[in-house]
């Protein structure tokens, strides 16, 4: 099996290129497109690196055979991106654009990593959940074979940078789950690696024949049971 990850270098997508190369994983052949090198490496990988975010629909067209899955975990901050339009150009605009190179260049499947609580009665006005929202819809509107979205809540671990308040919502969440048990943490946040695998194994699950339809909505109980109660190497 092959498969393509966008956001390699972010939390997530790191985790999911990590899970990808290992011995034990059935992908064997594991592109990846962004702006630095991702830190795994190993004799499965292709890795393009291209600064220019506007050549990578044309990188992602140019692999051939063209993968069978493509991950997204593409994501940023306003703070990071510069600005709200500076982000919609990244999390909404370019996730889009890879969707409709991935369809025009022959992939099968594609998992999208997006977020919980974008469709709630009040995320309409909220930039974030709208930029979500937009992919979401462009994906199950692509005409994939299989399109997967996970929705975690707050994604757990250690950024290179970090975000806001993170590290401090990372610490209330383990904190309510050190309180009230696994289960109040499960519900408010996921770690990082967790989501990658669930990932990773709804992927599988998929090319095994065993997705539950053609579009599969992942949340926080379904990424957490695919990317620890269930999973396996």
């Amino acid at each position: 099996m092959s498969a393509a990850i966008i956001g390699s270098t972010g939390l997530v997508g790191s985790y999911i290129l990590s899970t990808c190369l290992a011995e034990t994983s059935p992908w064997t052949k594991i592109y990846t497109i962004s702006r630095r090198q991702p830190k795994s490496a190993g004799p499965k990988l292709s890795a393009v690196v291209e600064s220019d975010t506007t050549k990578w629909s044309a990188a992602l067209s140019g692999i051939s055979p063209a993968p069978e899955v493509v991950f997204s975990a593409l994501g940023t901050t306003r703070a990071q991106a510069g600005g709200i339009a500076q982000q919609w150009k990244i999390d909404h605009d370019l996730n889009v654009e890879l969707v409709k190179a991935a369809k025009a260049a022959g992939v099968k499947d594609f998992v999208f990593i997006s977020s919980a609580g974008i469709r709630g009665a009040l995320s309409g006005r909220v930039p974030y959940s709208k930029m979500k929202q937009g992919v979401e819809d462009a994906v199950q509107g692509a005409g994939f074979d299989h399109a997967v979205v996970l929705r975690p809540g707050l994604i757990m671990g250690d950024r290179e940078v970090p975000h806001g308040g993170g590290p401090m919502m990372n610490s209330a969440v383990r904190t309510l789950g050190r309180w009230f048990g696994q289960g109040w943490q499960d519900s408010l946040g996921q770690e990082a690696e967790v989501i990658a695998r669930a990932a990773v194994a709804a992927a599988r699950l998929v090319k095994e024949g065993k997705a539950p339809g053609k579009y599969w909505v992942l949340e926080a109980a379904d990424i957490v049971r695919l990317g620890r109660t269930e999973w396996k190497e």
